[in-house]
């Protein structure tokens, strides 16, 4: 996997650009359910592997956030993502496979290893996704569509139930593809203690079906709003185990869960977002 110049930054408070408009009420049967469902998912369903280089900017906990990192995922369920500063070592390196997740900081000497790839992810990207759920956020996907269940919300508009999850699928005109270009998710136990609770994903800037500007937003805190934009994008390339592994340095420090939420990647953002208000 390339590496990339990756650097965060902390930004004065401000508010985002509104939420995509997402039709609401109760609909009625979509006849046209599975052709809308199929066309929406033929590009992303036929995605086994992604790399990428992502921009991301936005909010964490009230605090703009920016940077850039790399990020590798492969079905069903593995993941990388990895944050490089422009100089020394990483600032960060996430590696999940199943039901397993690794997370070294390279610059603090400390590891988290053998840990739950959901809880680890989320305490580092402060949204409530395990490697199965970033590879779906990222290539505009439905995990298991409830086809038969999908609603017509005028004649642009279908959406249907996927898992705990409805999926918004668009088109421009009557002639134009459908698109996925919204999902409302429901998040449940550690997730919503956490304040994650429902959340959405808004799919933007399409190429050859697939969205290349993603937005990730809480809908009902201030838990996380970000801005997703990936570039140099390679599908379908092998990626052997390896690139789902992290390498741990000898004499690297442990540090529990716990700790990584208070001062980890996030919790180091929002250390120095409080010391920056009062300054």
């Amino acid at each position: 996997m390339r590496r990339a110049a990756v650097g965060f930054a902390l930004l004065s408070v401000s508010c985002g650009p509104p939420l995509m408009k997402l039709p609401s009420g109760p609909g009625t049967p979509a006849a046209d359910a599975a052709e809308a469902v199929t066309q929406a998912m033929t590009a992303c369903g036929a995605v086994s592997t992604m790399t990428a280089e992502m921009g991301v900017s936005g909010s964490v906990a009230g605090r703009r956030v920016r940077g850039r990192l790399l990020a590798g995922v492969a079905a069903p369920d593995s993941a990388r993502l990895e944050a490089v500063a422009p100089a020394g070592q990483p600032l960060f390196i996430f590696a999940a496979r199943a039901n397993e997740g690794t997370l070294l900081l390279p610059r603090d000497g400390r590891v988290l290893e053998h840990g739950l790839p959901g809880p680890v992810l989320e305490a580092v990207a402060g949204v409530p996704l395990d490697p199965a759920d970033l590879r779906l956020a990222l290539t505009g996907c439905a995990r298991a569509p409830d086809t038969p269940s999908t609603r017509q919300l005028g004649p642009d508009w279908r959406v249907v139930p996927d898992t705990s999850s409805e999926v918004y699928l668009h088109r421009a005109d009557h002639a134009g593809p459908w698109r996925i270009v919204g999902a409302v998710h429901r998040a449940a136990g550690p997730s919503r203690a956490t304040g994650a609770g429902t959340w959405r994903a808004e799919y933007h800037d399409f190429e050859n079906g697939l969205p290349r500007t993603i937005r990730l937003t809480s809908v009902d805190s201030d838990h996380f709003d970000l801005r997703l934009t990936l570039s140099q994008v390679e599908l379908n390339v092998p990626l052997g185990a390896e690139a789902f592994t992290v390498r741990v340095p000898p004499n690297t420090e442990p540090i529990t869960l716990q700790e990584l939420k208070e001062t980890g990647p996030l919790g180091t953002i929002r250390a120095a977002a409080g010391s920056a208000s009062r300054q």
